[in-house]
């Protein structure tokens, strides 16, 4: 049976109300996956992978979301650290579209290095790749969703 993945495109600001939908939709999913996967009988191919696939990628202003000196006040959720948690708890790569990011003053330290900036800010976690991985991820069977 082919089951279809659902990949998350986020481009909405860290701050918008639809970057924040799209957090509580991956956690959703990922905890209801987990939850059935974990009733599955155990046999070799669901303890390879216990989680089903979700892709996410960030691009255009979504791309602050990996800013790691992106300040939030206490009395609000920090979406980077929210993100981070979930990628560490259910082993979820968080790509970030290298241009998008760069054009936001978001960098890694081999872009910092290539583009002769100062230093780097990427949030531990997330990592800057190109367009051809969002290409990659849709050509599979995929859900596009949109956020």
């Amino acid at each position: 049976m082919t089951t279809t993945t659902p990949l998350l495109l986020i481009t909405a600001d860290p701050s918008h109300p639809l970057a924040h939908l799209a957090l509580r939709y991956a956690r959703t999913y990922l905890a209801s996956t987990n939850i059935n996967n974990n009733d599955k009988s155990n046999n070799s191919d669901d303890l390879k992978n216990p989680y089903a696939p979700l892709n996410v990628f960030f691009y255009a202003d979504a791309a602050n979301t990996a800013n790691r000196l992106r300040w939030q006040s206490a009395d609000q959720m920090s979406i980077t650290q929210a993100w981070q948690k979930l990628a560490k708890q259910y082993q979820l790569a968080l790509p970030v579209c290298v241009s998008t990011a760069l054009s936001r003053g978001i960098s890694d330290g081999e872009n910092s290095t290539r583009h002769q900036l100062d230093s780097e800010n990427l949030a531990a976690g997330f990592k800057l790749v190109g367009l051809s991985e969002l290409a990659m991820m849709m050509q599979g069977d995929c859900r596009l969703i949109q956020f």
